[in-house]
């Protein structure tokens, strides 16, 4: 009787915008970030109706709305929605899509639309989202019948989170969300994840067993705990040399003895060098991709150093690169069988020791002029961060500083954009101090980056959040600017950059400002940051001319050669102690 009552509540008259706020706490969806918009009224109404289950956070601009949207669903393994208006507000929140699309990370993007019965007719700000959408979405779709709401979003929640994970986008036609309809809920279906062939690990160990010099690369989405710790054990019990994709770093811990370096924009052309040497190449949820393979140049297209690709996409195993062996599995169920091989033993000790000796060469404290060091000041920073700490990183030159400088521990995350888009970093850490409020997060950030979604720094304050972010501030979009440096020395055009006082912006809205112009100024600042509670902007005043942490712009003009690492390295004395195998302590 109980049960029979409570399905008939189910399915009692509700608005379209009511199932579909409902629809969304069925699949676990806990927030929504959002650019309110009148085409998607009565799906607000709705949401306020579920406020106590699902959270809605209120953004600035639709670009730093699904960027949020994205970079939860990056830290989390699981999707947060994000709504924009119709129109504008959907071209600007598709940098988003491009990011979920690019990155594989779930993501569902809901589009106010105009009503149905105006279709064709160039209507005010109407869009065919199909065919906006559809070269950069996994599925795109429209709801005009509000009895399908719950149907089309399970089935748009299961497209974005399985397989490669990526977004979808759903327009919401404007009179079906005020439709009254008697519909029950779906939840989601549980479904087994593929596993990997036994005969597909037993050919990875027998491959393993004739390598001597074999390579580990690790990209993809979705990682969740347990799966890192067991591709960790089954890499480090081996001794096998691990380098992440790009800005993957969150997917290895970087003090471990067989880290290897990061393959992707700006690597270390010393890392890069030796990874052509590899007579084996392990690639685990990379998809192998242009930055990572520098410019598909890295590897023979035709299978000239063998490669096991795993990805749970079977399209994406030898879409490019044909492999010795593809395995189609979800990543985490295949790191868990890793665990049933029978161990081999590692002949390639002194091969993982060289690679090991590049990166810590790369990473040690450099000679820069000028006051302020970013090789220390990132160092210093390094040694600062709780164990739990949340890096974010938007795109630009002063990235590849991090990638450099700063290597995290096992239970420290970074998330980047794989796709280059600037104006994620701001964003990205505001959605981390959502998702994980009682986790230190920093934001790194370029000052032409941070003046495309910066103001998102609103949103903290709104929702009581306290990031902590790094502005890079060189005065140039850097990355342009070096590329004109090589390509046409001495004439620049477009890349100088007018900034204003980054400390004061953050002040005027209540926060803590800080400006750094010399190395031993960070520590304290950072401090200052932290015990101030509030969110923070900690400006770096960089050299313009150290345009790169390996080459000036006087070098660029002059064609010279970027020296390697480990001639550019300065040693100094190691800021931490490592156990004998690697392991920070």
């Amino acid at each position: 009787m109980e049960l029979a009552q409570a399905r008939k509540a189910r399915i009692a008259p509700r608005s379209g915008g009511r199932v579909l706020a409902d629809a969304l706490v069925a699949h676990g969806i806990d927030h929504v970030f959002a650019v309110p918009g009148e085409s998607y009224l009565d799906v607000l109404d709705g949401l306020y109706a579920v406020r106590e289950r699902l959270k809605l956070i209120t953004c600035r601009f639709e670009a730093g709305a699904v960027n949020m949207a994205e970079a939860f669903g990056k830290l989390t393994g699981r999707p947060a929605a994000a709504m924009v208006t119709r129109g504008p507000g959907a071209c600007h929140g598709a940098i988003g899509v491009h990011i979920a699309r690019q990155d594989s990370t779930p993501l569902l993007l809901f589009v106010g639309q105009i009503p149905f019965a105006e279709t064709d007719r160039e209507s005010f700000q109407e869009i065919d989202y199909r065919a906006m959408f559809g070269p950069i979405a996994k599925w795109v779709t429209q709801i005009d019948d509000a009895r399908r709401i719950p149907e089309i979003v399970a089935h748009a929640y299961d497209i974005a989170t399985r397989g490669r994970p990526g977004p979808v986008v759903i327009a919401l036609s404007e009179e079906m969300q005020r439709e009254k309809v008697e519909v029950a809920d779906i939840g989601p279906a549980p479904v087994a994840r593929p596993f990997p062939d036994p005969a597909a690990l037993a050919k990875l160990r027998d491959l393993l067993t004739r390598a001597r010099k074999p390579l580990a690369i690790l990209g993809g989405s979705c990682w969740s705990e347990a799966g890192r710790a067991s591709v960790r054990d089954f890499l480090l019990g081996h001794d096998i040399p691990v380098a992440v994709s790009f800005r993957r770093q969150q997917l290895y811990d970087m003090t471990l003895a067989n880290f290897v370096g990061d393959l992707g924009v700006g690597a270390d052309a010393a890392l890069v060098a030796k990874a052509r040497e590899a007579d084996l190449v392990l690639a685990f949820g990379t998809r192998l991709s242009e930055a990572v393979t520098q410019g598909y140049t890295l590897f023979d297209l035709a299978g000239a150093t063998p490669i096991v690709h795993v990805h749970p996409e079977a399209e994406e195993i030898g879409r490019v690169f044909r492999p010795a062996l593809g395995i189609v599995s979800d990543l985490n169920v295949f790191a868990a069988a890793l665990a049933n091989l029978a161990p081999v033993a590692p002949r390639w000790q002194d091969w993982r020791a060289e690679l090991r000796g590049l990166r810590e060469a790369a990473s040690a404290v450099a000679e820069y002029r000028g006051k302020l060091n970013l090789s220390e000041v990132l160092h210093e920073l390094q040694n600062t961060l709780p164990a739990s700490a949340i890096i974010t990183g938007d795109a630009g030159n002063f990235a590849g500083w991090v990638a450099r400088f700063l290597n995290l521990a096992d239970q420290q995350r970074f998330i980047g954009p794989t796709n280059g888009a600037m104006g994620y970093g701001v964003p990205a850490a505001i959605a981390a101090k959502i998702a994980f409020p009682d986790r230190l997060v920093i934001g790194f950030v370029g000052d032409g980056g941070f003046l495309m979604t910066g103001q998102e720094i609103a949103t903290a304050f709104h929702h009581g959040v306290a990031p902590i972010i790094i502005v890079f501030n060189n005065q140039m979009y850097g990355t342009i600017r070096m590329h004109q440096e090589k390509f046409h020395p001495g004439r620049v055009s477009g890349t100088t950059l007018t900034n204003p006082d980054f400390a004061k912006f953050i002040e005027a809205f209540g926060g803590h400002g800080e400006t750094v112009t010399a190395t031993a100024e960070f520590a304290p600042a950072f401090r200052r940051a932290i015990a101030s509670g509030r969110p923070a902007i900690i400006e770096l005043v960089q050299d313009p001319e150290q345009i790169t942490s390996r080459a000036t712009i006087s070098d660029l003009r002059a064609g010279r050669p970027v020296p390697p690492a480990a001639a550019a390295a300065k040693r100094k004395p190691a800021a931490r102690v490592f156990s004998k195998h690697g392991k920070a302590r």
